[in-house]
């Protein structure tokens, strides 16, 4: 188990790997909400432990459709980039938990409205076949446009929140290039200093 659970996360470390053949997590071991009013995420039971050296990509969310991550902890991580680490695992969460609900909101509405739909022309979902029925994508189109208008503000307010989380990740991200290179440059300067012969 352990194996196959290790196969189904990839590292990356700056570079592109070759692809490698990914399986699905049953049910079971996926991240899922147990409730809408519920907040908190399961993890994967077979999510590895964080790397010092590179970021754990895993497949799919069967819910969700997002790869979870497992990011990297640096061995002598500085606050701030502990701060950055925590900030992007919880934004990688929360957009984990926005999608599940929505897709399967999207999910059960549009099963339903299929179901309506059918039972107006009095059809049953299912044809003397045995074959499942299926409406025209003219007759879907009301449907889609119906769920995104109904939609507008929860979507209008998750790209709200995903733009600010992404400006203060990119700004921490900054910060801490910004340290590593005065880091860099004082090391030299002090480097220098000391290798001058004095006369």
């Amino acid at each position: 188990m352990a194996n196959k659970a290790a196969a189904t996360w990839r590292s990356v470390s700056g570079f592109l790997l070759p692809p490698l053949r990914l399986h699905r997590m049953s049910g079971a071991s996926s991240r899922l909400c147990s409730s809408e009013k519920q907040k908190t995420i399961k993890m994967s039971a077979s999510r590895p432990e964080p790397s010092s050296t590179h970021d754990w990509i895993g497949p799919p969310n069967p819910l969700s459709n997002l790869r979870p991550i497992v990011y990297r902890v640096s061995e002598n991580e500085s606050d701030l980039e502990k701060q950055l680490r925590k900030l992007r695992q919880e934004t990688e969460d929360w957009n984990h938990v926005f999608w599940t609900r929505q897709n399967v909101s999207f999910s059960k509405e549009k099963e339903a409205f299929i179901i309506s739909q059918l039972n107006a022309k009095g059809l049953t979902l299912h044809g003397e076949d045995g074959r499942r029925r299926s409406l025209s994508s003219e007759e879907m189109a009301v449907f889609y446009k119906s769920f995104l208008d109904k939609n507008r503000m929860r979507h209008a307010d998750y790209n709200r929140e995903w733009y600010r989380r992404n400006f203060t990740i990119t700004l921490l991200m900054a910060r801490i290039a910004l340290n590593d290179f005065w880091r860099t440059v004082t090391e030299r300067h002090r480097k220098k200093k000391n290798s001058t012969p004095t006369i």
